[in-house]
């Protein structure tokens, strides 16, 4: 009988260490004190995630007197954070997940709670439990990261500027946001540019999230207030001039397949169509003739649909086939224009008081692969803006990066690969208007500008 007890108690304390693993807690042994004389585990902390820090997904519009009275009541905290120190370094040289015990988690515990990220009463231990593992995601989440809870290079950066330049970056950006403290209208579209982010307002109130692709650092989407007029269904793309120069004649140098691989045709004064090796492409030759990619979902760089609005800048709003940028946290590959993740509810979103266009007439017109051009009736306000730091009323302050250098402070938290430290970064340039130059993401799509 003992010795069967004995057997009994062994399973289970196999069973906890391995219950114990899983949730990254200290495997529990009869010395550790985690035993009862009953021979049952007991957990001397509980290991499921607290809902409290989750970060959930804000209907009051970023443009918004909401945002403003939300955001000084940030830079309240901030600046009482300021002055008390501000938050711990968390050190570099490890990737801390899940399971990880030793004092980097413990600096992470007090970095969390520095930030209010996680509670001051879960103290310091050196144990990555799951508590931690939360309160990570929502840091992630407030700062423009995929929440995986696993502490890499990217959130240590983030998570390592200091708390004077957040606090400035809290007061830049209230000035941007208070001078959208007026009616936009009862519908409008906002995209902020260093979020790589669109949302939808109707009657006050966020209708639709978008996950985007914005231009580059070195092509920057530009800040500007438009409407958007017309959308563009199963487009056709013409190969803007310095394309042709600065990407398309290098392309072919490299690759002769180039053009046929990518759909694009070759006309000339006359359209007719020529084939691609009737031109000289060891010189300028291509500037004589006009490049037009087909129609087709699958490789048009448009996607199915494009959203015209009215701007100087030779920029507007589309779909894309390259939707793998949409699961990345850096967004800023494309030459000014703006990517939609989920393109088709926005446009059934723009059309909605547009009679006759409906969700199922638009994926009927897209089907059809036919180019249908639709006027927005009536046109919608769109603002594209530049917002890296506000607060939601729920009391949640999000930060992004100064992609574009905007923000006058001279510090990018996640700089690249190789930093061990926020970096400061050189001033990008501004892209100019109507450019339209290659994108970058993949090697193969382009921008178009404007018919």
């Amino acid at each position: 009988m003992r010795l069967e007890r004995s057997v009994r108690k062994s399973t289970v304390i196999q069973l906890a260490r391995g219950v114990a693993l899983c949730f990254g807690a200290v495997a529990l042994t009869p010395a550790s004190g985690a035993w009862d004389l009953g021979g049952q585990a007991e957990w001397a902390q509980r290991y499921d995630a607290d809902a409290r820090l989750a970060v959930s997904r804000s209907t009051t519009p970023i443009l918004s007197t909401q945002t403003v009275a939300a955001t000084e009541a940030a830079i309240e905290r901030v600046r009482e954070m300021v002055a008390n120190g501000g938050w711990p370094q968390v050190p570099f040289g490890q990737q801390l997940r899940l399971g990880s015990n030793g004092p980097a988690v413990s600096a992470l515990r007090r970095r969390l709670i520095a930030s209010n990220d996680i509670g001051a009463e879960t103290g310091a231990s050196p144990v990555f439990d799951s508590y931690v593992e939360t309160a990570v995601r929502r840091f992630q989440s407030r700062h423009g990261i995929i929440p995986t809870g696993v502490v890499n290079q990217q959130t240590i950066q983030a998570m390592n500027v200091p708390a004077e330049i957040r606090l400035k970056q809290l007061e830049t950006n209230l000035v941007r946001l208070r001078s959208f403290s007026r009616d936009l209208g009862n519908r409008y579209v906002t995209a902020n540019i260093p979020a790589a982010s669109v949302e939808t307002v109707e009657g006050g109130e966020v209708v639709t999230h978008h996950i985007a692709g914005v231009g580059k650092i070195d092509r920057q989407s530009p800040v500007m207030q438009t409407k958007a007029i017309q959308v563009n269904f199963n487009p056709f793309w013409t190969v803007p001039a310095s394309v042709i120069r600065k990407d398309l004649i290098p392309k072919m140098q490299a690759d002769p397949n180039y053009l046929h691989d990518n759909h694009i045709r070759v006309y000339n004064k006359e359209n007719q169509e020529l084939q691609p090796e009737q031109i000289n492409w060891r010189s300028l030759d291509a500037m004589n003739f006009r490049f037009r990619q087909d129609i087709g979902g699958d490789f048009n760089s448009l996607g199915v649909v494009r959203i015209d609005i009215a701007n100087p800048y030779g920029v507007y709003m589309h779909d894309t086939p390259a939707k793998g940028v949409f699961g990345d946290d850096f967004r800023f590959v494309s030459s000014g224009c703006i990517r939609l993740q989920n393109v088709r509810d926005y446009v059934a979103w723009l059309l909605k008081e547009t009679p006759g266009w409906d969700r199922d007439h638009i994926d009927e017109v897209i089907a059809s692969g036919e180019r249908v051009d639709v006027k927005i009736t009536p046109a919608v306000p769109v603002y594209w803006v530049y917002v890296t730091a506000w607060a939601t009323p729920d009391g949640v302050t999000q930060f992004r990066d100064d992609i574009y250098q905007r923000d006058g402070l001279g510090v990018r938290s996640t700089a690249g690969a190789d930093s061990a430290a926020p970096t400061v970064v050189q001033a990008a340039r501004p892209m100019r208007g109507g450019e339209g130059l290659f994108s970058g993401d993949d090697d193969s799509y382009f921008e178009e500008r404007p018919r």
